[in-house]
């Protein structure tokens, strides 16, 4: 039996964060492909250090994007972010690539030829979820832990709290009554500073507005527990304190653990990885199943096998809150929308520079784009799904 009382947590990390700039890097490069021919293939992964870029990775696309065009593309990356510090540098870093073409054995399997459709770039499963904990249907604590952070770096780049630096991390545990989001029990930041002056009395001043409008009216009170840089000093951060590597930190990039993850890493990857674009597919069909009203939460799993076009498996849960079975949720959306690795990607409109985007603060919940950017956040098969089930 399902509880109905209960704290949850969730964790983000900023921009600024080491596994972040790999994101940011490696989604950049897949941006330059796609906007140089939509059907490029693209695999490139990112380590940072101490003053040091390394890239690798296999690709098929234009020779116009080569180890000269990726490394001005990192060394944009790490200046739009902001790191000038003297262990981690957008003009000094060392920069080496190590990027190659694609495998043929694994190119034969996924074009389209002859009869055979356009096979998945891999084996694997992969889910969405939405819910109704915020206006977005994400889980509350993943959506406030990236709020706050958001806010944070907004300030930080528009000079209004200079003292700040690139690399932060959040994590907010939230009170569930009867299901619902009601209060935030502690709040734990830490945050790189440029003044090493600062005390960690000094930087809970400085953030603390940030993280009151972050979240809901009346849900920090005199019993929330703050840890702000609990362990002192934080001026040492981003890749020159730790290194950083491409796809790991996929549940931040998700749902904070509130839903279960396939596995695979989004960033660096172009949309025929099944990886990235199914589950964009998991999270745009479970969200608009909630939208719609027909449940209050809803998981999707898809499967798929590398070369092999239709998906292997389709399985919806609503967590005892449907208004329709299971059954016929996954007979509706089987029909909907094709999931096969061409059809999610013509549906969601995926052969476009719109990832780079998504390498900081989750690639759920966010505000669908004019240019096709979060394409899968829209809502735009409620009417389908409510026709198709007859409610």
């Amino acid at each position: 039996m399902s509880r109905s009382n209960y704290l949850f947590t969730s964790e983000s990390v900023s921009e600024g964060h080491p596994d972040k700039v790999c994101d940011r890097i490696s989604d950049g490069v897949v941006d330059a492909f796609m906007e140089a021919d939509p059907v490029s293939r693209v695999a490139v992964e990112t380590l940072v250090t101490t003053n040091r870029i390394v890239l690798a990775g296999e690709v098929r696309g234009p020779a116009s994007i080569n180890a000269d065009t990726m490394e001005e593309i990192a060394r944009r990356v790490v200046r739009d972010i902001g790191y000038e510090q003297d262990g981690f540098h957008w003009k000094n870093s060392a920069f080496e690539c190590y990027v190659h073409e694609q495998s043929s054995d694994i190119a034969q399997g996924v074009d389209a030829s002859g009869n055979k459709d356009e096979g998945a770039g891999d084996q694997g499963i992969m889910f969405g979820f939405a819910c109704r904990d915020t206006p977005e249907l994400m889980p509350a604590p993943i959506h406030y832990a990236h709020k706050i952070l958001r806010l944070l770096a907004e300030a930080r780049h528009s000079g209004k709290e200079p003292k700040l630096g690139p690399d932060a991390k959040s994590q907010v545990t939230v009170r569930y009554e009867n299901d619902k989001p009601v209060a935030v029990t502690s709040v734990v930041l830490s945050t790189q500073h440029v003044d090493p002056d600062l005390s960690s009395y000094d930087v809970r001043k400085l953030v603390e507005p940030y993280i009151d409008e972050a979240l809901p009216e009346g849900w920090i009170s005199d019993e929330t527990v703050w840890h702000v840089n609990p362990t002192g000093k934080f001026v040492i951060g981003g890749p020159d304190g730790d290194a950083g590597l491409t796809g790991r930190k996929i549940i931040v990039d998700t749902y904070g653990g509130a839903a279960p993850h396939g596995g695979g890493a989004f960033s660096g990857k172009d949309p025929t990885k099944v990886d990235r674009s199914a589950a964009y597919a998991a999270r745009y069909l479970a969200k608009n199943v909630v939208a719609a009203e027909l449940a209050e939460r809803c998981t999707i799993q898809l499967a798929y096998a590398i070369g092999v076009s239709e998906p292997l498996a389709l399985y919806v849960d609503t967590h005892g809150t449907g208004q329709v079975s299971e059954e016929a949720l996954e007979k509706a959306l089987a029909e909907i929308m094709d999931l096969r690795p061409r059809g999610i990607r013509v549906h969601l409109q995926l052969n476009r520079p719109i990832f780079e985007r998504t390498a900081a603060y989750g690639h759920f919940g966010r505000i669908p784009e004019g240019d096709g950017g979060f394409s899968w956040e829209k809502t735009d098969l409620v009417d389908d799904l409510r026709t198709a089930l007859k409610v």
